[in-house]
């Protein structure tokens, strides 16, 4: 059965007239009213349309990057510049074209096709919205853009207020300071009984060593650089663009700088044993550089602790893996079952023991692997095999010898 829904907002009320096929024509007078819950917090709304700043031919960051070159390349291996595209995304918003997941991940409402003004009954799947004037569809491929941070209410905003004969720059170094991440790197919702969002990194950074200390998000995700921020421009203080984070790609041939907040420590075995001795090696994990949760953000992400103990034929023998991260169930509705994120400065101590046999040699595998998501979600999703799933940030091999 075809279904169109068209809407009228009146008094606050919205009047949905259904208008079905001939098949069912004594529908077609049908109207229920409905109300419109208005948009109340603040990732419903994207930023307001933006216009193009004196000086500017436009708000892509391909012009921008016509001056400032190096920055611009820094942002496009970055994955603010993919956040649209990402597969993952596009596979979980595709579901229910849920709007409002696009105020993060294409920010400026000019990035939109359409601009909405509420929710019937307050349903994320339902909003009442009219076409978008200004929608760029080139700026919307761009996803999280230079725009998105530095132009607002036709000013580019910096943190120096440096001007050129190019264009005007407005300083305001508390608009572009940690409050601006947070917007989107705290958002906890739950848009429908299968699909949550619960990043709370900004939470984790208010009530730990780094707040304290001074350092935010842009410290660590933003690093001090000195260079020219335009061609030809004198050598100054500025700041890399490239926002490392998991350091995960969002697609294969992508490169991308990564951070793992992690500090890692072994008690290396000892290098000849005699058949009967115990082997114990000890790894400590430890969240020392992170100024917030490991892992942190997406709720599916987590890490893998993997010792391996293998033969002189490469047959594993004994083997144990570690979990890090949260364990969710997502249907028939979502909810944590289980979170064990390493805390700011919380360390853990994994021991591996195995009784030494009389075998020639043995070899000694631990691997620390950081995933974006389990096997099984990538599947559901139907991007298995095409989306990069996982990076490993620690590798040893030890050779043990036995004494006969």
């Amino acid at each position: 059965m075809m279904k169109t829904i068209t809407s009228l907002s009146v008094s606050g009320l919205v009047l949905i007239a259904s208008l079905t096929d001939c098949r069912n024509s004594a529908q077609n007078d049908v109207v229920q009213a409905y109300d419109t819950i208005p948009l109340t917090k603040h990732w419903e709304s994207p930023i307001p349309n933006q216009e193009v700043p004196p000086g500017l031919v436009s708000l892509l960051a391909s012009d921008c990057g016509v001056c400032h070159t190096e920055i611009y390349e820094e942002w496009k291996q970055s994955t603010h510049a993919v956040a649209f595209q990402d597969m993952q995304f596009q596979a979980e918003w595709r579901k229910d074209s849920v709007s409002v997941c696009l105020n993060c991940h294409t920010p400026l409402q000019n990035q939109q096709k359409y601009i909405v003004t509420g929710f019937l009954n307050g349903d994320y799947k339902a909003p009442v919205q009219h076409p978008n004037p200004e929608f760029d569809k080139t700026l919307q491929q761009e996803s999280i853009t230079c725009a998105t941070c530095h132009v607002r209410e036709g000013n580019i905003i910096g943190t120096t207020g440096e001007s050129d004969e190019m264009h005007q720059t407005i300083k305001d170094v508390g608009f572009l300071s940690e409050k601006l991440c947070i917007s989107c790197h705290n958002v906890v919702d739950q848009l429908n009984p299968v699909l949550v969002c619960t990043f709370e990194s900004g939470d984790e950074w208010k009530n730990n060593w780094a707040a304290e200390e001074g350092k935010s998000c842009i410290t660590c995700h933003m690093a001090e650089k000195e260079r020219p921020i335009v061609l030809d421009g004198q050598i100054r203080k500025s700041r890399y663009h490239g926002f490392p984070g998991s350091g995960i790609p969002k697609f294969y041939d992508a490169k991308v700088d990564g951070l793992n907040g992690l500090e890692i420590l072994e008690d290396k075995p000892m290098v000849v044993y005699t058949p009967g001795d115990t082997l114990f090696y000890t790894l400590t994990v430890k969240n020392s550089y992170a100024g917030h949760k490991v892992p942190t953000g997406d709720p599916e992400r987590f890490f893998l602790i993997i010792f391996a103990m293998s033969d002189h034929d490469g047959n594993v023998v004994k083997k144990e893996t570690h979990r890090i991260g949260e364990v969710w169930q997502w249907y028939p509705e979502a909810k944590q079952l289980s979170e064990n994120n390493l805390k700011p400065l919380e360390k853990r101590i994994y021991t591996f023991t195995y009784v030494i046999p009389e075998v020639h040699v043995l070899t000694l595998m631990i691997e620390i692997e950081k995933h974006r998501m389990t096997e099984e979600n990538a599947r559901y999703n139907g991007i298995l095999g095409d989306y990069p799933l996982f990076i490993s940030v620690f590798s040893r091999k030890h050779e043990i010898k036995i004494k006969r």
